[in-house]
């Protein structure tokens, strides 16, 4: 692959004697601890050292957040900072490894502190109990040496490879969906970044989260792990990181590709002629949020549809999710049809009625619009606003509440 540049900003993680003790830098109980470290001769005691001295910044305390930071904070690495606005739920335990049962309803940030800190009380762990947004993300950045992505939504991204370009630093990328996941490293000087990757992101409703799509729960460990894998290579140097390289992973049929990615020259943040400078409007730049949809004759919420079916005005509801969705919890007298043959079967609606459409969270519902109209469908539709969770949040506590 030839010669990598990195930022200037990595060359200082070499210094791994800043602040050490005397000898080798490393405290008894330390040796002790990394003992398996000192004995590998890529890594040794000169590569212990740089561990302590870096410091890593984890975006997202969730399903990638917790073998990262686990591994990292393991491993030795001196600080690691946890970026997350989120609290525990139940539905985070089936592969979300750093938090507990006990932990439900506390902070990320916090609770995987915490457990940090009980598995390795040598190093320093900084919770940032807040949302990562072009107002901080600068700041926060700016205090670490390496960033790890373990988001989940591409707004947040987008900001973080942004902020990475702009800073310098290496974006320790990853990501997953149902059973694929994927990794990689932006942000190097000679190689591509993650708008290299993804020029444009999907519209809006058309790429389901974890939450909409589901997850195999041991995926997240599988990637985040190879992320920490490449914060430590990087860290410590000498080895072939995933610079200008997609890991693509395939837990149902347990495969890897190993994809050679190549930077773009017309890149608006990385390339000859980056046309951002500063951060954007992440929000508009991904699509409208549910919040955002604007429309107020395109959203309808959990209660006025209620109102409308108990008074007996003639309404259809159509359910869009996939059947799978549907078998968990199914909505009262709704038609499916599932989001990817709605616009081939949007004869069977009747553009004298009015229709609404609900999916899980509301995001797939001003997908099913968007299709709609651009197919040219004439009829009002309407989105439920949150999806079936407002119902079972709103009106009826005895369906069940997916996370």
């Amino acid at each position: 692959m030839g010669k990598i540049l990195i930022p200037n900003g990595l060359s200082s993680l070499s210094v791994g004697s800043a602040g050490a003790e005397a000898g080798t830098g490393l405290t008894n109980e330390e040796i002790a601890r990394y003992s398996r470290h000192l004995l590998l001769r890529e890594i040794g005691v000169d590569g212990q050292r740089k561990l302590k001295a870096a410091k890593v910044l984890i975006i997202g305390a969730g399903g990638l957040g917790s073998p990262l930071s686990l591994y990292l904070a393991a491993a030795g690495v001196g600080t690691i900072g946890l970026v997350d606005f989120d609290a525990v739920e139940a539905s985070n335990l089936q592969r979300q490894i750093i938090h507990s049962t006990s932990g439900i309803g506390r902070p990320k940030a916090e609770s995987a502190r915490d457990r940090l800190r009980e598995l390795n009380p040598h190093i320093n762990v900084i919770a940032h109990n807040a949302t990562l947004s072009s107002r901080n993300a600068l700041e926060l950045i700016g205090d670490y040496d390496i960033v790890a992505d373990g988001t989940d939504n591409f707004r947040t991204r987008y900001l973080i490879n942004d902020a990475c370009v702009l800073l310098g630093k290496l974006d320790v990328y990853g990501a997953v969906s149902q059973f694929e996941g994927q990794a990689s490293v932006f942000g190097a000087n000679a190689g591509p970044c993650y708008r290299c990757l993804m020029p444009l992101p999907p519209s809006a409703g058309l790429a389901p989260s974890c939450a909409e799509g589901g997850v195999l729960g041991v995926l997240p460990g599988i990637i985040g792990s190879v992320q920490a894998a490449e914060v430590i290579k990087l860290i410590i140097g000498g080895a072939e990181p995933l610079i200008g390289r997609l890991l693509h992973f395939d837990a149902w049929r347990m495969t890897f590709l190993d994809l050679k990615l190549e930077k773009d020259p017309a890149c608006p943040v990385c390339g000859e002629n980056p046309s951002i400078r500063e951060l954007i409007d992440y929000e508009r730049f991904c699509g409208l949020t549910e919040e955002q949809a604007g429309k107020p004759d395109e959203a309808i919420t959990a209660r006025e549809l209620k109102q409308r079916l108990d008074r007996g005005e003639r309404i259809y509801v159509i359910d869009i999710r996939e059947p799978r969705e549907i078998a968990i919890v199914k909505f009262p007298n709704a038609r499916a049809i599932p989001l990817d043959e709605l616009v081939k079967r949007m004869d069977e609606l009747d553009p004298s009625v009015d229709t609404a459409l609900l999916c899980k969270t509301g995001g797939r519902g001003m997908a099913a619009i968007k299709a709609l109209r651009e197919a040219g469908y004439p009829g009002r539709l309407l989105n439920l606003h949150g999806g079936i969770n407002a119902w079972a949040r709103d009106l009826d506590r005895n369906m069940p509440f997916i996370n």
